[in-house]
């Protein structure tokens, strides 16, 4: 193979359809790909180190890219990179920029003037603080009471834009001018990630218990985005990351008590793991015991304690 023959450049004609695209998330943010390296064949290459194009079946490399996948053989993955322009409010940019495998560059409020948007809340959207966790919500408030929260939150936003631009008008300086804007302030971002640590973003952030914010962020880039870039590789992230089920020893050995019928089995499991107290009904302060019911619904089984 000659090392001075000329190499296209790999593009993806849908991703390439919508480059520049803002997708809508919340009421005024968006997500947009600016640019992009490789697709599903660039991390079958990596794979196999190897140029050479067409010794393989389709069938094959895309079997070879969900091994990968299925293996936690990540390294092929990063040979993908995306950039993305993103406009989200600064308390969810907060968790966003937690995920320290990208390279970033913000809009910066101490060179120029803050955006003039920030999210608002719908009455019927204002959501209760979770009893069972701590860092989540529940369910909803009424309406009625969102009526109301939802128009201080309108009387705190413009209070708080007056007296910022009051500060930038006297000639305060943007940096400490800023330092009183709500958190509900929209910033923008470039953020440029590869394909492995972006997957490792959804994963978390598409996830049911990630916050509702984040995760309409995360919705578009996966359903929207990622999707249409590697299709394969969307297709087997979705297969064996976030549609899979994954069964500690003990949970693995509960099962399969449970399945063979052994009473005994299980209810000894259950209570040396602290999902149960020693009667066999739940501990209702185990997360573990929690988390182990959402899996068992999936399997289609029904959590012994809750056959009582």
């Amino acid at each position: 193979m000659s090392e001075n023959r000329a190499l296209p450049r790999p593009n993806v004609p849908n991703l390439d359809a919508i480059l520049g695209v803002a997708w809508e998330v919340l009421d005024d943010g968006f997500v947009r790909v600016v640019d992009y390296m490789g697709d599903d064949n660039a991390v079958v290459q990596a794979a196999r180190v190897s140029y050479g194009g067409g010794t393989r079946q389709l069938r094959e490399d895309r079997a070879l890219l969900r091994y990968l996948m299925r293996h936690r053989h990540t390294s092929p993955f990063e040979m993908c990179e995306i950039k993305l322009h993103v406009r989200v409010p600064m308390d969810t940019w907060r968790q966003w920029i937690r995920h320290r495998t990208a390279s970033v560059n913000e809009y910066s409020t101490r060179y120029s003037v803050a955006i003039n948007r920030a999210q608002t809340t719908a009455p019927s959207e204002w959501r209760e603080q979770s009893v069972g966790n701590r860092q989540g919500s529940g369910g909803k408030l009424s309406e009625a009471i969102g009526n109301s929260l939802s128009a201080r939150e309108h009387e705190s936003q413009i209070l708080a834009r007056e007296v910022y631009e009051e500060r930038l008008n006297q000639g305060v300086a943007r940096e400490q001018a800023r330092k009183d804007l709500p958190l509900s302030t929209y910033t923008e971002a470039f953020w440029k990630t590869d394909l492995h640590n972006l997957l490792h973003f959804l994963s978390l952030r598409m996830d049911d218990h990630a916050q509702l914010e984040i995760r309409s962020y995360a919705q578009v880039i996966g359903h929207k985005i990622v999707s249409v870039w590697c299709p394969w590789t969307w297709q087997a992230f979705l297969d064996y990351r976030m549609e899979s089920i994954a069964l500690s020893a003990p949970e693995a050995q509960f099962v399969a008590a449970i399945s063979g019928g052994d009473r005994d089995l299980f209810q000894r499991i259950g209570f040396e793991q602290g999902w149960t107290l020693q009667d066999g009904t739940a501990a209702e302060k185990s997360r573990e015991r929690v988390e182990l019911e959402e899996k068992l619904k999936k399997l289609g089984i029904m959590p012994p304690w809750r056959a009582r």
